[in-house]
């Protein structure tokens, strides 16, 4: 994305922390790193860092999710940066960063004055030989696609432990040749959601594998409701339960994930099938 793009985002991001509001006033810092915080004039994507604290609301919402097999950062992430996509987000992860050698702009601190980020911000300017950051943690598999930083690192441990195989996936719309399912994806989003989309396609990938759709959960919920038959696949569209990927690999769960859904752009998406253990 042009620099230009990537500010404007972040002077967006801050007005609404300004605004407040639930749950932005649990964030505490706002660092940036990579290669916008370096002056890039084409970045990737804007790399930024939340550390926040928690109240009840907070801890009751984040287990609700995490039992439901959600994202709990899902609402956190849409307050920051509203429908608009280019930033990644990663929670709490200020120390990790740091001991990976990783320098950290500080952007905004809880207390200090929203002008004082803007000005932080105005001081990040463009450097011409301050090209795109290489990315860490990246898969053959990950080429020419958007994955977040954290599944980066989920993924390519689990690959380099030889626990799964990942493969890209370009979608491909059609019908699907199961009726109920067809019932199921039309109850649940209207025509011109994206997730409508998304779930069609991904379900008609799996058709197309010869996978039993009773056997699959599709963003959260089982497809048929059919709780006799084991969970096999779960369908994710755009790691809205990321948080729950890693238990159920380790479980022998095939994991499917919509990158980014849409009403009309090409869709990919990422097969991760665990290795049988040993």
């Amino acid at each position: 994305m042009k620099r230009i793009r990537a500010t404007r985002l972040l002077e967006d991001m801050i007005t609404r922390l300004e605004d407040g509001g639930w749950p932005l006033g649990l964030i505490e810092e706002v660092y940036v790193f990579g290669s916008y915080a370096r002056g890039a004039l084409e970045p990737n994507d804007v790399d930024v860092v939340i550390e926040h604290g928690t109240d009840k609301r907070w801890l009751g919402e984040s287990l609700h999710a995490s039992i439901n097999g959600r994202d709990s950062y899902v609402g956190m992430r849409q307050a920051l940066r509203g429908r608009t996509r280019g930033i990644s987000f990663q929670f709490r992860g200020r120390t990790t960063l740091l001991d990976e050698g990783f320098e950290l702009f500080l952007l905004w601190r809880k207390g200090e004055p929203f002008s004082l980020a803007r000005e932080r911000l105005a001081s990040l300017t463009a450097d011409p030989a301050a090209g795109p950051a290489p990315r860490d943690h990246m898969l053959t598999a990950f080429e020419g696609l958007e994955v977040p930083r954290p599944a980066r690192i989920e993924l390519f441990d689990r690959h380099a432990e030889g626990k799964i195989s990942v493969t890209p996936l370009r979608l491909e719309d059609g019908a699907l040749a199961d009726l109920e399912a067809t019932r199921h994806v039309r109850r649940r989003w209207v025509e011109t959601s994206p997730l409508r989309r998304a779930a069609t396609c991904a379900l008609v990938a799996l058709e197309q594998r010869g996978v039993d759709l009773g056997e699959v959960t599709l963003h959260g919920q089982r497809l048929f409701g059919w709780e006799q038959q084991s969970e096999r696949c779960f369908v994710d569209l755009g790691w809205n339960g990321f948080g729950y990927m890693g238990s159920l690999l380790d479980s022998g769960v095939t994991w499917l994930e919509v990158l980014r859904p849409h009403r009309s752009k090409p869709m990919d998406a990422l097969l991760i099938e665990p290795f049988p253990r040993t």
